[in-house]
């Protein structure tokens, strides 16, 4: 099995459903899979079979709305849990702890949500919200502390800065109490405060382990000053192969067809249109340049040379990765957020090349020693035809 890590460990291991899209290589059309519900489901239920814990759903213009998305998965996926985006600012508090129960308890209690503030203006601007970076986290308070109220069952009436909520109540009880988990990612001040007030899971994009060190030393202090205790997690990329060549390789070959146009364009789109300073830490890993994406020991920029978010990966062997993964597990980490291109496959060899390493039941049947293919070589199936002929 490998060096797992030790049995009380806790390690939560979620995976990505594409909602905008997949294919096999960056910056091209060729091989690319459209953002179809049924690949979605195709992934979801392999995920669900694999033993992930879950899987995250992405927000935005250009991805497939991850509410209605996580209601068709659910009924397709029998443990699988949904991290869906929360949205302060696009949604009122009222509707969406409407939207919360409903998804709760369509999905038995395996609802998460992802708190998501958004650092895209202009995309943003398309919503209808027109405030400030860190206006947007106040009003992200006021909508957190509403909503929660309304999670309670208690009857709301709140008058602030952005929301006023006269009799506010919520009728259909949740299965999860007081509600579902709250996970949110934000590198600035206003995004930390805004952790240490309201949320259950600190997540954070994949940077070296003494950057993101510092970032849950600060949102740990923030929130031990109000009384209150997180856990955190990480958003990442993984190429596992058998060997490290191989898994450079595949790193390699992923971004083999990207232009150095196209770098040009995603890293100058990203400063002028983007105010979060989480993809400036990420764009600051690499500074656009193909030379410089091995930032870390196995830790690779180079997803983030054309793709806005989580830009990084782990890439590897099954040992050196998990090696890599406990060193930030030792710093606090305790849930990890996959993905890799193109997600189905990508799916496949971290479950079987990775989780033995994590110790990680992947919950698959094994085939019965009394089985005779291919695959069995050598097995009792074997061993017994030939003691009986002895």
């Amino acid at each position: 099995m490998g060096t797992a890590f030790q049995s009380g460990d806790a390690l939560n291991f979620f995976w990505f459903i594409p909602t905008h899209g997949d294919g096999a290589y960056l910056g091209s059309e060729t091989r690319q899979r459209p953002p179809e519900f049924a690949y979605f489901r195709e992934v979801a239920q392999a995920v669900d079979r694999l033993g992930f814990k879950g899987v995250l759903l992405p927000t935005g213009q250009s991805c497939e709305d991850s509410w209605i998305t996580a209601a068709g998965l659910a009924t397709a996926t029998e443990r699988l849990k949904f991290l869906v985006a929360l949205r302060p600012g696009v949604t009122s508090p009222a509707f969406a702890a409407r939207q919360t129960a409903a998804l709760d308890r369509l999905s038995d209690g395996r609802l998460l949500l992802n708190v998501v503030v958004g650092g895209h203006p202009a995309e943003l601007a398309a919503d209808g919200v027109f405030l400030s970076h860190d206006e947007r986290y106040r009003q992200a308070d006021e909508f957190l502390t509403i909503w929660r109220e309304l999670m309670s069952g208690r009857a709301v009436d709140f008058s602030g800065n952005y929301y006023r909520v006269e009799h506010g109540r919520l009728d259909f009880p949740l299965v999860q109490q007081p509600h579902p988990p709250l996970y949110f990612g934000g590198s600035s001040d206003a995004g930390h405060e805004v952790a240490a007030d309201h949320v259950d899971v600190y997540l954070s994009w994949g940077e070296p382990v003494h950057l993101l060190a510092e970032k849950i030393a600060d949102v740990k202090a923030r929130a031990a000053k109000r009384g209150r205790k997180l856990k955190f997690g990480m958003r990442l990329h993984f190429i596992v192969r058998e060997s490290e060549d191989e898994a450079w390789a595949a790193a390699d070959k992923l971004i083999s067809r990207i232009s150095d146009e196209q770098i040009a364009a995603a890293q100058k789109r990203f400063a002028s249109e983007m105010d979060s300073v989480g993809q400036a830490r990420m764009a600051a890993l690499h500074g656009g340049r193909r030379d410089r994406l091995e930032i870390a020991p196995n830790l690779w920029a180079g997803i983030g040379l054309v793709r806005r978010g989580a830009g990084t990966a782990l890439v590897g062997d099954p040992k050196s990765v998990a090696a890599r993964l406990r060193e930030y597990q030792a710093i606090g980490i305790e849930t990890f957020i996959g993905s890799g291109y193109p997600h189905l496959e990508e799916a496949y060899r971290v479950a079987e090349l990775l989780f033995p390493e994590l110790g990680i039941d992947g919950r698959r049947r094994k085939v019965s020693g009394d089985i005779v293919n291919e695959f069995a070589v050598g097995s009792h199936s074997a061993e017994r035809r030939i003691s009986a002929v002895s």
